[in-house]
């Protein structure tokens, strides 16, 4: 589109540009597309109009949503009660000063997109400074003011595209989650909790579960997952700050962007799209990358094992509830929307192994020490477990209980006579004085 803008030829084919960018190529989208794009070249230095990926995410969800009824409405009311109801004897945090919601796809996309956006803004500035450096770096010395004027341009636009991108992505989102928890970070308000009567009937279809039980099932497990988020308050800003950092990190391969520039055919922009969706124009986590990751997805095990395990203890008068579980995690493990959701925004995917290694800590944590001394745990971020935690729980249960104490000690007494020994001294034995006998 570059090359097109300054030969001055005007030739840009607008399903072309649909098509690289992964949007809709009907004449009504394109028309949508090209307003888009005029407008963001009008405020190229006013930063993305997120409202853009409100209206396409929106659109995308309305398309195939159905209504919510009265009976499903009252179906979810009665569900929450109960589930409150159990939920306020398997963990120690109260309950939702909020009643809890029935939402349509369409409703979950405007009520989540503000953190979409806060997520996803890091990556698409990251893109578009690539885009301007690599512009200013290969233009020739005559053309430098010409591309400058560019650049900002670009920048609008490429912002826009971004803005449209992460517009289709929540809306496919919001035909696949079930509820304001599913993708495992506080994407709704503080306190609030919700369904979505749809998905959730559409989840429990093939499973040959009553509808009833599952229902169930779900909101006791959203609320579980908002209460953990009301209750820790620190938990949500924690979480957002260190994805939006992490999405900072991420750095373009500009070698890689100027091969498919040079190359790049205007009638076929497969090449580009898949360099796109396949992550080729990032380059590999650097060190520091890596271990902000590997910090990140121990903290989401954390938050969806303590989920899995006070969901479980909860749900425990329902006789098929085992089953359901086993339905979330192979969902969750052959790539549910968590997994979809973070690996576009951020390249984070949740692993299965991870999580269930976390719902089995925190089980050993609740055997060992109960409900209100594990939930305490979330009272700050520097009393979680760790990842080391995660691997064996031993070592934590024994903190907890204080028979590492009881160990502590037993060793020191055993390192004071093994030097006492060593300096030709002998211990003193039970009753004695320690001194050696005299002659």
């Amino acid at each position: 589109m570059l090359r097109e803008l300054l030969s001055g030829s005007g030739g840009i084919d607008p399903s072309s540009l649909a098509g690289a960018a992964g949007l809709p190529s009907d004449p009504a989208a394109l028309a949508a597309l090209f307003a888009q794009l005029q407008q963001a070249m009008n405020n190229a230095d006013d930063g993305i109009d997120w409202s853009v990926a409100l209206r396409q995410g929106e659109e995308r969800a309305a398309s195939a949503q159905t209504q919510i009824t009265a009976d499903e409405r009252a179906r979810f009311d009665q569900a929450f009660q109960v589930a409150s109801l159990w939920l306020d004897e398997a963990v120690d945090f109260s309950s939702l000063p909020q009643t809890p919601e029935v939402l349509t796809r369409r409703a979950w996309v405007s009520a989540t997109m503000a953190i979409w956006s806060q997520l996803a803004e890091p990556v698409a500035l990251s893109i578009s400074d690539a885009l301007t450096r690599v512009m200013t770096e290969q233009a020739p010395e005559e053309m430098r003011s010409m591309i400058a004027g560019a650049s900002r341009m670009m920048r609008g636009i490429g912002g826009a595209l971004f803005a449209m991108q992460l517009g289709q992505v929540v809306g496919q989102l919001a035909t696949e989650v079930v509820s304001g928890g599913d993708v495992g970070i506080p994407l709704l308000d503080d306190g609030r909790a919700a369904i979505l009567p749809q998905n959730a009937a559409e989840f429990g279809a093939g499973l040959d579960i009553p509808n009833d039980q599952v229902e169930l099932y779900l909101a006791v497990r959203e609320l579980a997952h908002a209460r953990l988020f009301r209750h820790a308050r620190w938990l949500r800003l924690h979480l957002i700050t260190a994805i939006t950092a992490f999405a900072r990190g991420i750095d373009i391969d500009t070698d890689r962007l100027e091969q498919l520039a040079e190359g790049f055919d205007p009638s076929n922009t497969e090449e580009l799209r898949n360099a796109v969706v396949s992550g080729a124009l990032i380059r590999p986590k650097s060190e520091a990358q890596q271990a902000a990751l590997d910090r990140l997805e121990t903290m989401l095990a954390l938050v969806e094992g303590w989920v899995d395990a006070a969901t479980a203890d909860a749900t425990s008068r329902l006789p098929k509830s085992d089953a359901v579980a086993e339905s979330i995690r192979r969902r969750r493990a052959s790539g549910g929307p968590a997994e979809s959701a973070f690996a576009t925004l951020v390249g984070l995917e949740l692993r299965p192994r991870r999580l269930r290694e976390a719902t089995a800590m925190w089980r050993a944590v609740t055997e060992a020490v109960g409900v209100e001394a594990r939930d305490a745990l979330w009272a700050h971020p520097d009393l979680l477990p760790t990842a080391a935690d995660l691997d064996d729980s031993s070592a934590l249960v024994a903190r907890l209980t204080g028979a590492d104490s009881a160990g502590a000690t037993a060793d020191d007494e055993f390192d004071q006579a093994l030097e006492q020994l060593l300096r030709g001294e002998t211990p003193a034995a039970p009753g004695e004085d320690g001194e050696a006998p005299k002659g």
